[in-house]
């Protein structure tokens, strides 16, 4: 029987289910997900929603698009939340965004470099949303971060970036992108990049994979995420979702114990 670790979900912001009948489908395919917040609101809810559901894990941190709310406060009901919640695992989603709004840059980068700083000091690992941003995304890492291990969230760069993240340590993670027809750089990088710094999930509501795209995603579609792998590396999807598991419990070894 495998078992299969969905690293970003974003359950809380599904539509057309609940979260009950969300996980019921995550519980026939033995999955556990971790739910990231976007903005100085949604850590409250995240820590709810993980404190209720014993097949949820949470992130806390502030989107790139969300910086401009980040403040004084924000860190400290980061720390108090992570402090009194052993299901908070992580800081997220965290990063930089140029696609949308290019206006607060150099805010994106000053925010992303105190969660950084806020991830090694709770010496918790730090899941990275980069879009159009992979050159200031890796220097800042670099730079930064001393000893928070690091997943590339719906990874969407060049087998090249991904390989120059792997040189840091750094896990790349895939979603539904892998299983559109047009995903030429994505499907690459699944191929070819070892399957030891390989991660699923779904990024849910976001990015259904086929055979359900034009529908809304959910967390237990990450199944598809694995057997496209498996198709495109020639390997069984047990090998893909097995390992994906191992890999993500090295970085969450809270997810180990339970």
């Amino acid at each position: 029987m495998y078992r299969i670790i969905n690293t970003h979900s974003h359950i809380n912001m599904l539509k057309e289910r609940t979260v009950d009948e969300a996980l019921k489908n995550c519980e026939d395919e033995n999955i556990t997900i971790i739910v990231p917040s976007y903005d100085n609101k949604s850590i409250f809810e995240v820590d709810e929603l993980v404190k209720k559901y014993s097949q949820i894990y949470g992130y806390v941190g502030v989107f790139p698009e969300e910086a401009k709310c980040f403040n004084d406060k924000t860190l400290l009901d980061m720390e108090l939340i992570i402090k009194n919640n052993n299901r908070i695992i992580g800081i997220g989603e965290v990063g930089l965004d140029y696609y949308w709004d290019k206006s607060f840059i150099d805010l994106q980068k000053e925010i992303f470099i105190k969660q950084i700083d806020f991830a090694n000091q709770m010496n918790l690992p730090i899941n990275v949303h980069c879009r159009e941003a992979y050159f200031d995304t890796l220097n800042i890492l670099k730079e930064y971060n001393k000893n928070s291990k690091v997943i590339m969230h719906c990874f969407s760069g060049s087998l090249e970036f991904a390989k120059e993240c792997i040189k840091q340590g750094i896990y790349i993670s895939l979603g539904g992108v892998v299983t559109f027809k047009n995903a030429v750089k994505v499907k690459e990088v699944a191929q070819n990049i070892p399957l030891e710094f390989l991660l699923l999930e779904t990024d849910d509501p976001y990015l259904t994979p086929v055979p359900f795209r034009g529908k809304e995603n959910q967390p237990s579609y990450v199944k598809y995420v694995a057997q496209e792998i498996a198709s495109l590396r020639g390997i069984t999807f047990e090998e893909v979702a097995n390992t994906t598991t191992q890999n993500a419990k090295t970085i969450f070894p809270q997810i180990n114990s339970n």
